[in-house]
């Protein structure tokens, strides 16, 4: 394997964040155009809110609906996929310091990520 240095380090995370951000946002309008061409005439109600249905809410479930071809499914994933980039990006990083022997930043990395997943598994 080469040798990792800063630049190439900087290089790949920043093309991990553009492709996860360009995947997410392409996932997110395939499924809104898909929801327009299949409800074209439905309205909001601003008035009274409602949350988002049970089948959207856990991740199993949105990638079995987003298969299923589900519209909505289908953005929920995308929003799933941006959530998803930064962790990413935490994660590659703890690998690049751990391959430049920076032990402080690997360290500081691993608690970001712990800290990040903890926060994202125990959301209410």
């Amino acid at each position: 394997m080469k040798q990792w240095d800063d630049t190439r380090l900087e290089l790949i995370i920043g093309n991990l964040l553009r492709a996860g951000v360009l995947l997410a946002a392409t996932v997110v309008l395939i499924g809104g155009v898909y929801y327009l061409v299949r409800n074209p005439h439905s309205q909001v109600n601003y008035s009274r809110f409602e949350g988002e249905p049970a089948e959207l809410r856990s991740i199993p479930l949105i990638v079995r609906n987003a298969a299923a071809l589900h519209s909505l499914a289908i953005i929920q994933l995308g929003l799933l996929l941006l959530i998803a980039t930064p962790v990413l990006r935490v994660a590659f990083a703890i690998v690049g310091f751990y391959f430049e022997r920076d032990w402080l930043y690997t360290g500081v990395s691993a608690l970001v990520l712990a800290i990040l997943l903890y926060s994202l598994l125990h959301a209410t």
